[in-house]
């Protein structure tokens, strides 16, 4: 099972492929989808959807997971996160996809909700063995894709096709 784990954002989508077998995880790829800032915002959202359209093509996932919206305090960020995590949606909805919350993911892999990113990136780096250099939205994404296959029996969680 290709398990794609998301972490959405409008500047750098973060995205980690894991294979997972049972309880075996193996690392297969990882990667960030970025826009340019200074690009009005449809050409921006227009990236995002074909960089992940073309990771689909390239790597044909079974299953997505994609990070939950937190709401910031500046309501323009918010609105942008939540544009960008609508294009994601809207790129992997043709395939079965669950939406975890981010506490969800940091305890589900470090065992308390309120980890910081480096206990997150630790836990990834241990769980995956090779899989390499990472920045905070690869090792975001595949915390997403690593506690979805431990959380996917969860059949609420998961929205068919």
């Amino acid at each position: 099972m290709r398990i794609l784990g998301l972490d959405p954002s409008l500047s750098r989508t973060g995205w980690g492929l894991i294979e997972a077998e049972g309880n075996r995880l193996a690392h297969v790829a990882h990667g960030a989808i970025a826009t340019r800032s200074g690009d009005p915002l449809p050409a921006r959202l227009r990236a995002l959807h074909d960089g992940l359209c073309a990771l689909l093509v390239a790597h044909a996932p079974h299953e997505a997971a994609v990070e939950e919206v937190f709401v910031n305090r500046n309501a323009q960020s918010t609105l942008k996160l939540g544009q960008a995590r609508g294009v994601v949606l809207l790129a992997v909805g043709h395939i079965p996809v669950a939406e975890h919350a981010t506490r969800l993911v940091k305890k589900a892999l470090v065992g308390t909700g309120a980890a910081e990113k480096a206990q997150v990136a630790a836990m990834v780096a241990r769980l995956l063995p090779g899989c390499g250099a990472m920045g905070e939205d690869e090792a975001d994404a595949l915390a997403v894709a690593i506690a979805h296959a431990h959380l996917r029996s969860a059949p609420q969680r998961v929205h068919a096709a």
